[in-house]
């Protein structure tokens, strides 16, 4: 009989990643001997894996598989506020995992993965659309690119019929790679850490604990390994076993977290009031918005709060440059008995000398202003400055980009009120900042007992932004073990205690009110706090671990030999093999 040749698709006939086949596991000639002449895997994986399967047969069409995809890596989407359907988050990776898994070749692989980036990235930004419109789009296609490896893993991992070793092994590097992608996106200039998979989970009070041991990057592991796990138990009968100790140990640890990790201890309270002017649209807005802040703010008189805290942009430009509002604020400040927080959007210049347009954090005591000002560090890419002008300037006449840069603070600043507020020490942090850990991480580090952000999203009304962004305090406060104040302009604006339950009850998009929020001070050090993003440096050794074992099984294969001459016949010609 003639044997015919043929291209194995990628994690067809891999070999375990751990170096051996384990218990459950097929050598490499075992391997080959289970498998159809095409590709397909027969035995229990035959389902997931080979090309005749019927799930295949139904997305053998590029375009029926590509809408899937997509479909499949919006999914994520549905887990954050405000369908805030958190507990999807442990299954809503599924179907993409299992669509990349019948990928028949690497390149189909790491397009799953592409196509699939896409579909997530459109889905969990689709509110910046009114902004950037079809820029979008592309904006996707670029990020998208990040999962183009992942795809590769995943496929490598999961695909055919992976022994023990290897679905134990999937349970880790599936969701160590997920996590440099969201690593990586979490740069500024490519959109910040928005939709981190963790944050989804701000709510439920065990994912909060294990947010104080290794942050939001703790969180996204353990949801990723969830949703691999179930992937193959889903897909590989074989593995259930293995894949259902691995899952368990991920349970007890999260056990171990919520028991032993440590705790902030009660510092007393802190009474501090949010100042929400709510839409304030049309001509003289900017001046009608102050008024209106104003009034809000007399309301508190009386109240015995320690500090007042307005949004995002409260104070722009021609109002700031009117002297008339220093002496306005400071009015204010004497009779609530209270310093104020504002936020100023206007030209100004830094100590350092530079003049520009910064977005500042202000700090007004009955005084007028302190002198206690924090310019906004990470700024919003497009909403407040287009990367790389003179290739992308065009956007600004496609949506609502920035048409002038905003210019950037280079350091962050903890402010310490009068003694009338006991010395009270607060990080202020502006719009989106509060999406990076790292920066509430290092205001407590330098000695910040409430963190306090101000924002806007008065653009994005309507949309699920606003609950999104206030969502992220919850997760800053446990991370930190500080209590955290998310004050906006529009709504949501809302408290958060130590342990990222929320306080008081929260201003939302439908209000224009003063709120007063009792707030627990806290003292101690979370884990994530003293150790900072270890989630990280974990996710990249296990890779690091994965390419070195590759790597060396690759150096002792042996090198292909070559082909010798073809068999002649007795007159010459070529004689025909297996005959």
């Amino acid at each position: 009989m003639r044997i015919r040749g043929g291209r194995l698709p990628v994690g067809r006939n891999a070999a375990d990643p751990s170096g051996s086949g384990g218990s459950g596991g097929a050598s490499e000639s075992g391997a080959s001997a289970g498998r159809t002449p095409d590709g397909g895997a027969s035995g229990d994986g035959s389902a997931a894996g080979s090309p005749d399967s019927t799930g295949a047969g139904r997305l053998a069409s590029p375009w029926t598989r590509a809408a899937a995809l997509l479909l499949a890596g919006a999914l994520p989407a549905l887990t954050f506020p405000a369908p805030g359907l958190w507990w999807f988050a442990y299954g809503a990776l599924v179907p993409w995992l299992l669509l990349i898994r019948t990928a028949r070749s690497p390149r189909r692989a790491a397009l799953d993965g592409w196509i699939g980036g896409i579909g997530f990235v459109i889905a969990v930004h689709h509110w910046l659309m009114p902004s950037l419109h079809v820029f979008i789009v592309l904006l996707a296609a670029l990020l998208g690119l990040l999962w183009a490896p992942w795809g590769l893993l995943v496929s490598r991992l999961l695909g055919g019929s992976p022994s023990a070793r290897r679905a134990v092994a999937a349970v880790v590097l599936v969701p160590s790679g997920w996590l440099l992608i969201e690593l990586v996106r979490s740069w500024e200039g490519l959109g910040g850490p928005w939709g981190l998979l963790g944050a989804s989970q701000w709510e439920v009070s065990p994912a909060l604990r294990v947010a104080s041991v290794g942050g939001v990057w703790l969180v996204s592991l353990l949801v990723l390994a969830v949703n691999t796990g179930a992937a193959l138990l889903i897909a590989v009968p074989a593995a259930r076993t293995a894949v259902g100790v691995a899952l368990l140990v991920c349970a007890l640890s999260v056990t171990a977290m919520w028991a032993w990790a440590p705790r902030p201890t009660s510092a007393g309270t802190v009474r501090i009031a949010v100042v929400q002017p709510g839409i304030v649209e049309g001509p003289g807005s900017v001046e009608r918005r102050l008024d209106r802040g104003e009034e809000l703010t007399r309301s508190l008189a009386g109240r015995g709060v320690d500090l007042v805290v307005w949004g995002e942009s409260s104070i722009g430009a021609g109002a700031w440059e009117n002297p008339e509002t220093a002496r306005r604020l400071a009015e204010l400040s004497r009779l609530v008995g209270a310093d104020l927080l504002v936020n100023v959007d206007a030209r100004q210049t830094d100590g350092s000398g530079r003049s520009g347009i910064f977005k500042s954090a202000v700090l007004v005591g009955p005084g007028g202003p302190t002198g206690d000002r924090y310019d906004k560090m990470r700024l919003v890419p497009f909403g407040e400055y287009v990367p790389a002008r003179s290739l992308l300037g065009w956007a600004t006449s496609v949506g609502r980009a920035a048409g002038e840069d905003r210019l950037r603070g280079d350091r962050q600043v903890v402010m310490t009120l009068p003694d009338g507020a006991r010395g009270l020490r607060i990080g202020p942090l502006v719009c989106f900042e509060t999406a990076f850990p790292d920066m509430s991480r290092r205001l407590v580090r330098d000695g910040a007992q409430v963190l306090v952000a101000q924002s806007a999203t008065s653009t994005f009304q309507g949309s699920w932004a606003p609950a999104q962004h206030a969502s992220l305090g919850a997760l800053r406060a446990a991370e930190n073990g500080r209590p955290t104040v998310h004050a906006t302009l529009t709504g949501i604006s809302a408290a958060y205690g130590p342990r990222g339950e929320r306080v008081g009850h929260p201003l939302g998009t439908d209000a224009s009110a003063a709120e007063v929020f009792d707030l627990p001070l806290a003292r101690g050090e979370t884990l994530y706090g003293r150790f900072g993003d270890w989630p990280v440096y974990g996710a990249f050794a296990a890779l690091a671990a994965l390419c070195a074992v590759e790597g060396l099984r690759a150096l002792r294969r042996p090198a292909p030999r070559p082909p010798g001459p073809p068999a002649r016949t007795a007159h010459g010609s070529p004689g025909r093999p297996g005959r």
